[in-house]
């Protein structure tokens, strides 16, 4: 296959234990997925469906400083599960969403929430305030051949030491396979996508200088330092 223009590198994240990389196609983002962040966004947990948005791969960053990113004057934290998915599949059962997996990852969906509330207003698309570049940071992959699917577990997020976000991975409103399944009627799912599967409690606000700690238990960590952009 030859191409007019050189083709773009291929995006992808590290795996645990492993010499060989994970290729990043797509990136799905589930929005509002946890109780009580629903309530603080504006919304009802009993009600409302799950919200899908989503990322470039090349959003992906594995890079411990990072620059603060341009255009915003408020940069939010979201910390998440991340799935990985191994297989494809389109209309997959819930019981069988599972044998899609690859593994898991813990990230960050930072979010121009200024920007982001400007397109709500105006009922414009969220792509730029969350799909600009690095907005994705993300830990190792933790095969679940080896770990396991995690369905609980504390998922945590501090900035300078302070706790921010604290939740627990059974408080997910829709469960990982309930996510996959419903995704899936939508899109066909396939190796190398990723889906952030929604924040705790807790988002706000960093700043160029700060040093961000996620953790999420059974799956792993990150540390990521904005620092000020030449």
């Amino acid at each position: 296959m030859t191409y007019v223009i050189d083709a773009p590198k291929q995006a992808s994240v590290s795996v645990a234990g492993e010499e060989a990389r994970f290729p990043v196609r797509r990136i799905w983002c589930v929005g509002r997925n946890y109780a009580e962040h629903t309530r603080e966004m504006g919304g009802d947990p009993s009600r409302d469906p799950p919200i899908f948005f989503s990322k470039p791969s090349d959003a992906v960053a594995e890079e411990q400083d990072l620059p603060f990113p341009v255009h915003t004057d408020d940069l939010h934290h979201e910390v998440e599960l991340v799935v990985a998915i191994g297989g494809e599949g389109a209309d997959v059962p819930e019981e069988r969403a599972l044998d899609l997996v690859y593994g898991y990852a813990v990230g960050l969906d930072m979010t121009r929430r200024d920007l982001q509330a400007i397109a709500k207003k105006g009922g414009q698309p969220w792509d730029l305030s969350k799909g600009f570049d690095q907005s994705c940071p993300i830990s190792p992959i933790a095969p679940a051949a080896r770990n396991g699917h995690p369905t609980s577990g504390k998922i945590e997020l501090t900035v300078n030491g302070e706790v921010r976000q604290s939740g627990n991975l059974d408080d997910l409103i829709w469960s990982v396979p309930q996510i996959i399944a419903f995704l899936s009627t939508y899109v066909t799912l396939r190796p190398g996508d990723l889906i952030m599967t929604g924040t705790p409690s807790g988002v706000g606000p960093v700043r160029a200088g700060d040093t961000l700690r996620a953790e999420c238990e059974g799956v792993g960590s990150l540390q990521v330092t904005y620092v000020t952009r030449d």
